[in-house]
């Protein structure tokens, strides 16, 4: 035994993932004495401007929206008491196939290599004991959480280190669930077409597949505030508009897949640190 804090460690592509997948976990853990590391890896400068100015538009500022981005960043780890916050600062590559993944320094054109030795060093230091990132597909397919997951996976086999390693995934039946809240708050959307209703519907694992369900439903309302800390991209974050009450009920559970373990915990688990203490 040592007096090193047991240590959660978060991967994220930006700002806000980090409360949208993982707020529940972040908070629940701090309050419970565990240290909580958020590496966010991009500046989200490809996020929405000041009056919802998008990327596309004349006038968009990529600079002055990663700074306004910065500052909710820092205001969603407050309330979530994360306990270090690292940004690798790459510059956003934007949704998959828009011109910004081609730009040079953007994270997307970022040698894996190079992200993993930067990550490998944070990893050394903080020694985490539990690492949080996305699966291979980067959850939904954004370029950036495709290469959160590869610098992670990288950086992990350039350390000695053997932490519980797990991806972010979403149980099919909560998918489910969630279009129908979606069409419940947006009675005019439109049925989504063939193709395009096939890849949502390969989202997320079917239940038995999840090795590990956290019940994070007592942090909904401090996940609910991180979120709504990140206020640029209101537009963008549909959770936002259900109200806390219906936001617990449906994000209440964040659920993973562990895909690296030394503890021998049997799954599935209802902890991140199961076998660890």
């Amino acid at each position: 035994m040592t007096d090193r804090p047991l240590t959660l460690m978060a991967v994220h592509a930006h700002p806000d993932d980090e409360a949208t997948g993982t707020g529940g976990v972040l908070a629940r853990y701090a309050a419970e004495g565990i240290r909580t590391v958020l590496v966010t890896c991009t500046d989200g400068g490809c996020g929405d401007g000041p009056g919802g100015v998008k990327p596309s538009d004349p006038g968009h500022d990529s600079a002055a929206v990663a700074l306004m981005r910065r500052q909710e960043l820092e205001a969603s780890c407050d309330v979530l008491k994360i306990s270090d916050l690292e940004m690798l600062d790459y510059a956003d590559s934007g949704m998959m196939g828009w011109p910004s993944n081609d730009a040079p320094g953007s994270f997307w054109q970022t040698p894996v290599e190079e992200g993993a030795a930067r990550l490998a060093e944070l990893m050394r230091h903080y020694r985490p004991d539990v690492v949080v990132t996305y699966d291979e597909n980067g959850f939904y397919g954004h370029p950036d959480h495709i290469q959160a997951h590869r610098i992670t996976m990288a950086a992990l086999e350039m350390t000695a280190l053997t932490p519980k390693v797990y991806w972010t995934t979403m149980p099919r039946s909560t998918m489910q669930r969630f279009g129908q809240t979606m069409r419940e708050f947006h009675e005019d959307m439109p049925e989504p077409d063939p193709a395009e209703a096939a890849a949502i519907a390969e989202i997320g694992l079917p239940d038995d597949e999840i090795t590990t369900w956290v019940d994070t439903t007592a942090f909904s309302s401090q996940k609910f505030d991180a979120l709504a800390a990140h206020a640029s991209q209101g537009e963008n974050i549909f959770l936002l508009k259900m109200g806390k009450e219906r936001f617990g009920e449906l994000m209440g559970m964040e659920t993973f897949v562990r895909v690296k373990d030394a503890t021998g915990a049997t799954v599935p688990e209802n902890d991140l640190f199961a076998g660890l203490r």
